[in-house]
């Protein structure tokens, strides 16, 4: 073989290899085995579920993710409330939503890149791991310290992209899913009561110190920090979450099932917030963060079979189709912890919706109901609602539909 033919040969495989590699390994649609026993709507094909998946997110996409002008990087769109462009807890939506949809977008890749180029340049004064957890319109962070949940997501998102796309390309995913998987134990988790601090600027002797955000436990997440770090005491934070919350139904809301917004007193008797604790009247709630927790709780049966989830979410599945009578357009935007209504919300929230769909998913005795919360949901329009409603019901159509998958 003579040097030009040598060089070309070598010129193909560098190109072809770099062309393997942006290839998605689980491209969208994956249409996932969940859990035996798990059901998904029965009234339309499989096929017509996805195409409202990409119908929607290439809705979603085109009024979300901003490009940073003058630096390859892209963030998820706060749409400015409060002057803040990105929270961490959008980031970490959308970076796992991408990397999901790669293979019917064909600009997920860079897109994700991206993304992550955005966190990177954000990081919080205690760990170059961490995401600042909001920034202005002009990018400056509004201070150097985390949101917790938006960690968690980011960082399972990492371990996705490193099953989509590899980690020999210009970002080694794996590595950077470990790193911040490390940052979150250290910076993140209680080692006194194993439960989740609020931010990376929670000290020992903060007032909050032993308060936790339900939404926060996010079991599937966890299970999957453990395999690759290797890290034993993920157990014990899935553990203690799932105590505590199961507590918090029983003692609190034994008969709707429903969990506060905020936790306080772990270190003692756990209890509710009290109203205003950290955000509104409403911390002690299940309101606008509790919201998440069927799809959270749910995800961990969908995934892993894990009983204590079907255990928990079978409480909230019977008490929501009861006090609606199974219908979704009785379907509240909050609720005090007896399960009675808020008041003065004559409204529809998707945030609320989205995840009841997730969480009827454990038990074939919710089919009707299944079925009814899905057409409920995909009806409403983008336009409508914001960036947090929009953002919960994408995350949760992916689920239903059967293409969210574990990144093991």
């Amino acid at each position: 073989m003579n040097l030009s033919k040598f060089h070309l040969l070598i010129l193909f495989f560098f190109f072809y290899s770099n062309l393997s590699a942006q290839h998605p390994v689980k491209p969208f649609p994956q249409h996932v085995k969940y859990f035996t026993g798990v059901i998904k709507p029965n009234q339309l094909t499989a096929a017509q579920a996805d195409n409202a998946v990409k119908s929607f997110y290439t809705q979603w996409k085109k009024r979300f993710i901003k490009h940073k002008a003058g630096a390859d990087e892209d963030f998820v769109w706060f749409e400015n409330k409060d002057k803040k462009q990105c929270v961490s807890e959008g980031q970490g939506y959308g970076m796992i939503i991408v990397a999901l949809m790669a293979g019917h977008d064909p600009a997920a890749h860079e897109i994700y890149d991206n993304l992550y180029r955005y966190v990177k340049a954000h990081p919080t004064g205690k760990s170059r791991h961490l995401m600042a957890w909001a920034q202005y319109a002009n990018g400056k962070s509004t201070d150097n310290t985390s949101a917790t949940d938006g960690d968690m997501d980011i960082a399972y998102s990492l371990l996705l992209a490193d099953k989509q796309w590899g980690s020999d390309g210009e970002v080694n995913y794996l590595e950077a899913a470990k790193a911040m998987i490390n940052a979150i134990m250290q910076y993140e988790i209680n080692h006194k009561t194993w439960t989740i601090l609020l931010s990376d600027g929670v000290e020992s002797e903060s007032k909050d110190y032993f308060t936790t955000r339900s939404s926060d436990f996010m079991p599937s997440h966890f299970k999957a920090f453990k395999r690759v770090t290797n890290d034993s005491r993920w157990d014990k934070v899935i553990d203690a979450g799932y105590r505590l919350l199961s507590g918090m139904q029983a003692k609190y809301s034994p008969d709707a099932g429903l969990i506060p917004d905020f936790i306080v007193n772990l270190n003692k008797k756990p209890k509710p917030a009290p109203a205003n604790f950290l955000e509104s009247p409403y911390d002690g709630y299940y309101n606008y963060n509790a919201c998440r927790d069927p799809w959270r709780l749910a995800t961990d049966y969908l995934l892993t079979g894990d009983k204590r989830s079907k255990k928990m979410v079978d409480k909230i599945n019977r008490w929501i189709r009861s006090t609606t009578h199974n219908d979704t357009y009785n379907l509240g935007a909050g609720y005090s912890l007896d399960g009675v209504d808020m008041k003065h919300r004559n409204f529809e929230a998707l945030s609320f919706v989205a995840p009841f769909a997730v969480s009827a998913m454990v038990d074939v005795k919710n089919q009707a109901w299944l079925n009814k919360v899905w057409n409920y949901l995909v009806a409403f329009k983008l336009k409508d609602y914001d960036y947090y409603d929009n953002s919960i019901k994408l995350m949760d159509m992916i689920i239903v539909s059967g293409n969210y998958w574990e990144a093991r």
